[in-house]
């Protein structure tokens, strides 16, 4: 699958921002899972490139002087192969290895809990007949099933702020607190995993929003990862678009920003996903 993407973000003020900071993860990398064919960057700062420990592309902007809108738009095309490559006994995995001359983290970096990964006692008993005979493919799918049943998708019940364990005793979320459940979980049990942000192409949607899941170790030796769509109960496919991985969301979010001033922030997202022959 070929995708035309564009991804705006308004931010506006009822009183001007004084000076802001701003990194963006908002430039897919091409990998194992998806080549990116064209992108694009536009925001009202000069836009300095780097990548992180991770391997995402970073960008980061300084706006100075008085402002109450802050606008940044990407756009670009990515292929994205329709199944991840056969390995580890003939499940569905891929190896995710720096480039030549990266530095990157090891795998095992991601098997640490964080502030918004912790796993509570409830949570450990949770995942445990899941992962009692090992986290091969097919039993990170049920505990995954498991999670989307426990953690039922429900909008407007949870912010960028709330732990996988409040998500998880709340027994609702979206996307963003299954992924995290899934990240905890395994992590729990000494698996490294890791949350991934990015896009989801649903045809049938009125309105595309950014998409989370998460990518499981199979093997750390070998880079070996699988990636699971906990909301959609699913190995990640051609419907999906990877942007940024991280420890959990706070690491891996698209757009991250400290504002002097600008009181009355309010925030307008659009997004349009539109499939290439």
């Amino acid at each position: 699958m070929k995708y035309q993407i564009h991804h705006k973000t308004v931010y506006r003020y009822a009183e001007p921002v004084r000076r802001s900071v701003h990194e963006l993860r908002l430039a897919p990398r091409s990998g194992p899972l998806q080549s990116v064919q064209a992108w694009s960057l536009s925001a009202p700062g000069s836009l300095s490139e780097a990548r992180d420990g991770f391997g995402n592309i970073i960008h980061n902007f300084t706006l100075a002087g008085p402002a109450r809108t802050i606008a940044i738009t990407a756009t670009g095309e990515v292929e994205v192969m329709s199944t991840q490559s056969g390995d580890a006994g003939g499940h569905h995995a891929f190896h995710d290895l720096p480039d030549a001359g990266e530095s990157r983290v090891s795998p095992l970096y991601f098997a640490g809990s964080t502030a918004l990964t912790h796993a509570p006692a409830d949570m450990r008993a949770f995942a445990a007949p899941f992962l009692a005979a090992g986290h091969e493919v097919p039993a990170l799918l049920a505990l995954a099933d498991g999670i989307a049943g426990r953690v039922g998708y429900k909008a407007n019940t949870t912010d960028v702020a709330t732990t996988a364990a409040d998500a998880f005793r709340l027994g609702s979320g979206v996307c963003q607190d299954q992924a995290q459940v899934m990240v905890a979980a395994c992590r729990a049990f000494g698996i490294p995993a890791r949350y991934v942000s990015g896009y989801f192409y649903d045809p049938a949607a009125t309105e595309l929003a950014s998409h989370a899941w998460a990518d499981v170790c199979l093997d750390a030796g070998r880079a070996l990862w699988c990636s699971i769509d906990v909301t959609h109960r699913c190995l990640t496919d051609g419907r999906h678009v990877r942007l940024a991985v991280g420890r959990d969301y706070a690491s891996a979010a698209p757009i991250r920003g400290i504002v002097e001033g600008g009181a009355g922030e309010t925030m307008e997202v659009d997004i349009a996903i539109t499939p290439l022959a």
